[in-house]
């Protein structure tokens, strides 16, 4: 609930449900995630999340709000989870079947981590991220910037000789597209997207390509969005 640009924006409108509802109803359509954890802040603000949780029926877990490595660390610990998966819940038009294959590569190539934000292709807001629980909790002892401990996965990437990372990419690239949620520009593009294909979390992110090749004005609404620096956030 404390995002600086938006205050809030995870529990916003977007077309009869909150945008959380939505990242949590895209992911459990992908299959090779056992399990959708929640991982919130112990401020009180995100009470507020907590019942949102409640009412979706999806886990939750509580812990810093600003470390965020040591909550996804806890949450990880909490859970017995081997492989941890993550995606902001920024994120509601996250796609299943780009989870699904990020995942895939993860489990037939081994690596201690894989994303397919690295070198990107997709376009921003369909990314994730998939890693050991080996190398969460290396980067969880070892991880002291400011920035590591807030953004969670810094530390395994920028160790490369450290850890084998894999990099997963699509056919094509599409990375000038911006699908993220952090101003109120975004909100209004997202909430287009959603009007467009009749507020129904089950569309693909082929579909939404779809939209925006025959409207293509609607990526104007959010074109002047600049994403912010590690740092900045």
């Amino acid at each position: 609930m404390g995002s600086t640009r938006l205050p809030g924006k995870v529990l916003m409108d977007l077309g009869g449900e909150t945008v959380l509802a939505r990242v949590v109803s895209r992911l459990r359509r992908a299959t090779l995630v056992n399990e959708i954890v929640v991982a919130t802040t112990d401020s009180v603000a995100d009470d507020a999340i907590i019942q949102e949780c409640h009412r979706v029926e999806v886990t939750s877990f509580r812990g810093s709000e600003s470390d965020v490595l040591d909550r996804y660390y806890q949450a990880a610990l909490q859970t017995s989870a081997e492989g941890i998966v993550r995606v902001t819940s920024d994120c509601p038009l996250i796609d299943p079947q780009i989870t699904d294959d990020t995942i895939r590569s993860f489990l037939d190539l081994h690596p201690d981590y894989a994303s397919n934000a690295l070198q990107r292709t997709y376009p921003r807001g369909l990314d994730t991220e998939v890693m050991t629980w080996d190398a969460l909790a290396s980067a969880w002892r070892e991880a002291q910037l400011p920035y590591q401990r807030a953004h969670v996965t810094p530390y395994l990437y920028e160790n490369p000789g450290q850890f084998d990372i894999l990099a997963v990419k699509g056919a094509f690239d599409y990375s000038d597209h911006r699908w993220t949620l952090d101003t109120p520009q975004d909100l209004a593009f997202i909430r287009a997207l959603y009007d467009r294909l009749g507020n129904d979390a089950s569309f693909t992110w082929h579909d939404a390509l779809v939209v925006l090749q025959r409207e293509p004005e609607l990526v104007e609404l959010n074109r002047g969005v600049m994403q912010r620096a590690l740092h900045e956030c």
